[in-house]
């Protein structure tokens, strides 16, 4: 697949919001956005797929900045914490919250994980949430859910198997 040459420039330009929304909800938030977080932030909203940490720690090392394992796990807490990143339980990766470029809307999305190219989508889940506390309501049952994830096959993946 032969990228767009647009799509560089607008990856460079989400990446850019990414990052500055990051800085207002740390700031927001009262927290530090250390340069540590800054870094490990940015190798995780560099990519549209979800990253172990031991990639980041990669990624951080071939550009320099050498690392123990239990720093980025700092960091990708704190980034958790603030509700920048997300955490796949599936693959124990990570990835950079889809609605950072949009006003905080107070709905849960569902996390759409593709299994061949890695791409996390977020989409609207705040239906499916509601389904599920009612069931569990009604089981007398208290929920603790804290995401929905969901895997398959992306549109671009599912395409390109088409042909």
């Amino acid at each position: 697949m032969v990228a767009n040459p647009g799509d560089d420039e607008r990856n460079k330009e989400r990446l850019k919001t990414s990052i500055d929304r990051a800085t207002a909800i740390f700031a927001e938030r009262n927290i530090r956005f250390t340069d540590l977080r800054r870094k490990v932030f940015e190798e995780i909203a560099s990519t549209q797929a979800s990253v172990g940490a031991y990639e980041v720690l990669d990624r951080l090392a071939k550009k320099g900045t050498r690392l123990a394992p239990i720093s980025v796990y700092r960091a990708l807490d704190a980034l958790l914490d603030a509700g920048v990143v997300h955490r796949l339980e599936s693959k124990n990766a990570y990835f950079a919250c889809g609605r950072l470029h949009q006003a905080p809307t107070g709905r849960r999305p569902i996390f759409l994980s593709c299994e061949k190219c890695g791409t996390v989508q977020e989409v609207d889940g705040d239906h499916i949430f509601k389904a599920i506390d009612e069931a569990a309501h009604g089981a007398k049952f208290e929920p603790r859910v804290r995401f929905v994830e969901v895997s398959g096959t992306c549109q671009q993946c599912a395409a390109l198997h088409k042909n």
